[in-house]
């Protein structure tokens, strides 16, 4: 099976640290070059996710401290651009950004097989470094390389998987980062059949994270706008508490075994306080803000283990293929955009009035 490729792409590139100005859609871009290892994608959707905004405003620097969306709003200028991506290093301009790749394969690399020219896929999102090998070394859809804002991408073999699913491309394209970093986030902490607290619990990654711990049969207290409560509980949480509340004052403390945190911010040190004696806390995101105060007391006199999660092991992303093709999750599509519109995607995810996920069908 050949396929007749064209000699440039339409593209979003990422071209500096800044506003939505820093997003031009172009439509003669270089196609991706191949490597040996690895397979053309044509690629037919990709979401919208926090990390495309945090990487373009440059939030990840650490001279960073506010919540993500005083950032963007503002656009500090201030931002140091040398530490302004997930591993730590500069971002090389210009970058196509997109952290989801839906699509299918239409070139390999000679040492990939070509029966796998044809397959429907989904790459992972954050893949393993290939300059290092070693366990929490990561290479991030998007960042670090190229990713899914373009109709064509390039990646390793052994990096995309074949999908066997009724979804469409846009709602397969809601799954890669958000599921991914949720399920990495469960994994990590093997939550069971307990009772778990999401906070950020309407965006991409909380609401993935639901659906996710319900599989596990776990008791799930969800934190967000109580606006969005009914629809929180139709994916499986038990019960709301509003993201304005006193936490303290709706959850009894020391009566949860798991929290599954995506806010951080002013709210932390009762989050802690809700966590039972030996429960653990897991951290993926601080949207509310990157600094928090923390009582050590709290950490050794309760037993709590506290833990990042950010490096995925590859069974978290053969785990939400498993998912899918078994019907076990249902995507959660709130909004699609052309490609061309990408801005307008990034200004309706940036108002967080949403459930779910917003995807861009690339032409």
């Amino acid at each position: 099976m050949n396929v007749l490729l064209p000699e440039k792409m339409h593209a979003v590139q990422l071209v500096g640290h800044g506003g939505l100005d820093k997003l031009i859609y172009r439509n003669d871009v270089e196609l991706p070059r191949m490597g040996d290892d690895d397979v053309l994608i044509r690629v037919r959707a990709a979401s919208v996710n926090n990390t495309d905004l945090n990487t373009r405003i440059g939030w990840y620097s650490k001279s960073v401290r506010s919540e993500t969306n005083a950032v963007n709003k503002k656009v500090q200028k201030r931002t140091s651009s040398h530490d302004a991506s997930w591993s730590g290093m500069p971002v090389m301009f210009p970058r196509i950004q997109g952290a989801d790749v839906c699509g299918h394969i239409v070139d390999v690399g000679r040492n990939v097989s070509r029966g796998r020219i044809g397959e429907r896929v989904l790459a992972r999102t954050m893949m393993q470094s290939p300059d290092n090998p070693s366990r929490f070394q990561c290479w991030t859809m998007g960042s670090e390389c190229d990713g899914g804002f373009a109709q064509y991408n390039s990646t390793r073999a052994s990096e995309v998987y074949a999908i066997n699913s009724s979804w469409s491309d846009v709602e397969l394209a809601s799954i890669p980062c958000a599921y991914s970093t949720a399920e990495n986030m469960l994994h990590r902490v093997g939550l069971g059949k307990e009772r778990v607290l999401i906070t950020g619990a309407s965006g991409g990654v909380g609401s993935a994270a639901i659906q996710l711990a319900s599989l596990r049969g776990a008791q799930i207290i969800a934190q967000a706008s109580l606006n969005k409560a009914e629809a929180l509980k139709k994916i499986g949480a038990h019960s709301v508490v509003d993201r304005y509340s006193d936490l303290l004052k709706e959850i009894e403390p020391s009566s949860i075994d798991v929290v599954v945190d995506l806010v951080a911010g002013s709210i932390w040190p009762s989050v802690l306080n809700l966590i039972k004696n030996g429960g653990r806390y897991v951290a993926s995101g601080a949207i509310a803000g990157p600094i928090v105060e923390l009582d050590i007391r709290t950490l050794y006199l309760k037993d709590l283990t506290l833990m990042g999660a950010t490096y995925q092991d590859k069974i978290c992303f053969e785990n939400l293929i498993g998912y899918i093709e078994r019907g076990d999750l249902k995507p959660l599509v709130a909004k699609t955009y052309p490609l061309a519109e990408i801005k307008k995607a990034q200004e309706m995810f940036s108002e967080k009035q949403f459930i779910g996920k917003i995807v861009l069908e690339i032409p």
